[in-house]
């Protein structure tokens, strides 16, 4: 734990299968730690997957935001120290920071988290949470990925949704986008941008995948880097996505 009583920390080793053909860690693997993390926080202020459950709510991540800001290799290791950055009514982001054994900040991710109830609409914040997690107002808007519309000389791959990228939701989880991102580029015939330090993704998920879905995702070269868009096979959108070479800021 951090000594900030309102930060958890907790180590991470980057195993195998967590890394791509060049030996350095995928981009949904990072959203996977934090989305972990942000789990095990939650557990250790004593809001576990069964408080949820018996009041019927569940977190649903609305975007997402991940920079790689230096080789992480398979093997090595790192801590991830998250918080929550802020909550505005029915949702709440949270920051993770991933750093090496010499304290180096290496990556960071934002995720944007709506509260549903039992039925699936947003619901409140429940007001126990703020002393909890320290979480101050959200003095930022929800994530968002604006794209143009994809030129006719995109490149469209459709895939149906895999067994193995569910979660305990039943559906695909929020880091699988970033696999079927990475996918696309490489498809097009560019996978060095999906390997490229540093670099950032932004994910804005419109809806769900669900079991077995088919998709069509399309994907074009977008200021100086990919759009990507994605959608059921009857056009209902599900993602909008963003990779760039580049990282304004870790804020």
């Amino acid at each position: 734990m951090s000594d900030d009583q309102h930060v958890c920390t907790v180590p991470f080793r980057v195993r195998f299968d967590e890394a791509g053909p060049d030996g350095f860690v995928r981009t949904s693997t990072l959203l996977r730690y934090a989305q972990d993390l942000a789990a095990f926080h939650s557990a250790d202020r004593g809001f576990d997957r069964a408080w949820y459950a018996q009041r019927g709510l569940t977190w649903l991540a609305r975007a997402a935001a991940v920079a790689v800001l230096a080789p992480i290799v398979h093997g090595s290791t790192m801590t991830g120290s998250t918080r929550v950055a802020g909550e505005r009514r029915v949702w709440a982001r949270r920051r993770t920071d991933f750093r090496d054994t010499a304290g180096d900040l290496v990556a960071w991710t934002h995720v944007d988290w709506v509260l549903l109830d039992a039925r699936g609409a947003p619901t409140r914040i429940p007001p126990e949470f703020e002393g909890a997690f320290g979480t101050p107002k959200a003095t930022f808007p929800l994530g968002r990925v604006d794209l143009p519309a994809a030129p006719t000389t995109a490149t469209t791959a459709t895939f149906r949704v895999r067994p193995q990228e569910l979660d305990p939701m039943d559906h695909a989880n929020n880091a699988v986008y970033a696999d079927w991102l990475d996918e696309a580029v490489i498809g097009a015939d560019d996978a060095a941008a999906v390997r490229a330090i540093p670099r950032l993704v932004r994910l804005e998920y419109a809806r769900p995948a669900e079991p077995f879905a088919e998709l069509a995702g399309v994907a074009w070269p977008s200021d100086g880097g990919w759009a990507y868009r994605l959608a059921e096979a009857g056009g209902t959108e599900l993602l909008r996505a963003h990779l760039s070479p580049e990282v304004a800021s870790a804020d």
